[in-house]
């Protein structure tokens, strides 16, 4: 399953991710991932909570960014979660196009893995694809 927090800049996503991802702990049954762009967040997440910054790796595209989260899966089959905060400041060239075979390429490693996708995206809800405009909360 993937799910998308979409919104402009300062609406918010970041603080509701993490809320998502500190609850999840409770009631996951597996381990958890947070991926983000930068370190600002990483005494906010439970303890648990594997954290995974993306700064230092340049992820120029949606292929490079798939190949980086199939690195993480492949390296822990007990992975039931995966958050993305922030994927249009990890991704540096994501345009709707490429946001549809992302989504696409997501899903498929969902369905493979056993493992649920929270990605949320600095996008404005009025211009996403029809494709992922479906899968926003």
């Amino acid at each position: 399953m993937i799910r998308f927090i979409a919104g402009l800049k300062g609406v918010g996503k970041t603080k509701r991710l993490i809320k998502m991802v500190n609850d999840s702990v409770k009631t996951t049954d597996g381990h958890i991932v947070f991926i983000d762009d930068d370190r600002r967040h990483i005494y906010d997440l439970h303890y648990e909570i594997r954290f995974v910054e993306t700064g230092s790796f340049p992820l120029s595209n949606y292929r490079e960014f798939v190949g980086f989260v199939c690195g993480i899966l492949s390296q822990d089959s007990d992975i039931k979660e995966i958050y993305v905060d922030g994927l249009t400041n990890i991704i540096k060239f994501l345009d709707s196009e490429s946001l549809i075979k992302l989504v696409k390429k997501l899903e498929q490693l969902s369905q493979e893995n056993c493992v649920d996708f929270i990605v949320s995206i600095n996008y404005d809800t009025n211009s996403l694809p029809q494709e992922v405009t479906a899968l926003v909360i």
